[in-house]
């Protein structure tokens, strides 16, 4: 029995170039598919999820090929633009603190905190520095009475899971950020701030040895027949057994989950390098991450390093259904970013944003992923929820484990969840989201 896949959208549609990635020393040529190739596994797409699946399928099947496609560079993609939180509590954005119940925070956190752990041996053995990752914690930072609330009922939520956080007052506020804007802090320490780009690219180059990968390779089209997947692409094809597909929001360009899943944009802005005098105006410690105790709030990090001295902003959200977003959309950010810039900021005056990008973000209506096999040997690991970067890896670890038989609890967790409710259908869907996402956004106020 033959099944025939087109793949309707193969741009990724995120518009800008992340800071992340250009800060980057350049990229040695891709590697583009130009020939007919066969592999005992395909995993498609090269962002967390799939390059945590790649990894774990050379550790389960070391004996079998695999082969890895990614349709731009990698980390020119979602995965390198976001805020470079690995977060391991419970961050669920839908609510105005964070939390949910207590036994799923819980487990929550042991699932984050596996793939986190995954994360680390991937850092230990390609050798990244500790400006790619770097497990020194996150803040969840108050600029208002209403973020400083939220703090403090997260706390007892912590409490109640039992575990520890440390609670900052202005005055080590402004010691850690240089800002006197923020009112408290609660600091969190098993969070890994990452180089988004860098992290993608390094681990990309470290298992290269194991996986042939693919980069400016968009697959087309998918045809299962006599029991094999084929995957064509504008100059190529692959052959093989099973797929893997970590593709995020992208699935339904391969036809699956129409209408079900919700395309989020955020948008961010990084400054130029900062010099020395500009540095030493704002103080603080080298580098630090700040996500806001509003989830509608601004997320702050202060690097150093490579790309010298600089400072990233991201707030503002809106919803796509298209998965595409414009230069027009990224410059109705720009007024949000500054504003926020120079609340926190008012020192550094003179300095400028030098890149401002948008990233797509995959969430379900009732914040469920899409995991397990779709069709005969064909699995997901999508829909991540708003954090790509915990559930990413996760879900590309256990999707992994599952196509192989490999026995895990989390597995059975994700195979129960329920499918991603259907939403509206056009165009109340983008009129209600969009309405929601602003009105979020309104009530969080000084956090943004």
């Amino acid at each position: 029995m033959s099944l025939k896949i087109q793949v309707k959208n193969t741009r990724h549609g995120n518009p800008g170039v992340s800071g992340w990635y250009a800060i980057l020393p350049e990229a040695e040529p891709a590697r583009v598919l130009q020939e007919d190739i066969t592999a005992d596994w395909l995993v498609i797409g090269g962002g967390f999820a799939g390059l945590s699946a790649a990894r774990r399928l050379s550790q389960l099947r070391e004996n079998e090929s695999i082969v890895l496609l990614d349709s731009i560079r990698i980390g020119e993609g979602s995965s390198g633009r976001n805020s470079g939180f690995m977060i391991d509590l419970p961050h669920d954005i839908s609510t105005d603190s964070y939390a949910g119940a207590v036994e799923q925070d819980v487990l929550q956190t042991r699932k984050n905190r596996y793939a986190i752990s995954f994360a680390a041996e991937v850092a230990e053995e390609y050798g990244f520095t500790q400006e790619v990752f770097n497990p020194c914690g996150k803040i969840n930072a108050a600029a208002s009475e209403s973020g400083d609330r939220h703090n403090r009922e997260y706390v007892e939520h912590l409490k109640a899971m039992g575990e520890a956080s440390t609670w900052l007052d202005a005055a080590e506020m402004q010691r850690i950020t240089g800002s006197e804007y923020y009112l408290s802090g609660l600091l969190t320490p098993k969070t890994v701030t990452i180089q988004a780009a860098a992290y993608t690219r390094g681990f990309a180059r470290g298992m290269s040895e194991k996986v042939d990968i693919y980069e400016k390779t968009p697959v087309i089209a998918l045809e299962r027949t006599n029991g094999f997947w084929q995957a064509r692409t504008p100059k190529g094809s692959v052959k093989a057994s099973k797929v893997i597909l970590s593709v995020n929001g992208h699935l339904q360009s391969f036809g699956f989950m129409q209408s079900r899943l919700m395309h989020i944009f955020l948008y961010a802005s990084m400054t130029r390098a900062m010099s020395t005098d500009e540095v030493n105006k704002l103080g603080g410690e080298p580098s630090w991450g700040v996500a806001p105790a509003n989830p509608f709030g601004s997320s702050v990090r202060k690097i150093c390093g490579v790309g010298g001295h600089r400072i990233l902003m991201r707030n503002k959200f809106h919803f796509n259904s298209s998965m595409e977003a414009t230069e027009r959309d990224v410059q109705k950010a720009v007024r949000d970013h500054e504003r926020s810039f120079q609340r926190r900021f008012p020192m550094l005056k003179g300095v400028e944003m030098e890149h401002r990008w948008g990233g797509r973000l995959c969430l379900s209506w009732n914040n469920v992923p899409v995991f397990g096999e779709l069709e005969k040997n064909m699995f997901a690991a999508c829909c991540q929820n708003g954090l790509g970067v915990s559930k990413g890896t996760l879900s590309g670890i256990l999707a992994a484990e599952y196509a192989c038989g490999f026995q895990n609890p989390y597995i059975e967790d994700y195979l129960n969840e329920a499918q991603p409710t259907r939403l509206p259908p056009e165009p109340f869907a983008t009129i209600g989201a969009n309405a929601y996402l602003n009105w979020q956004e309104w009530r969080a106020g000084l956090e943004k």
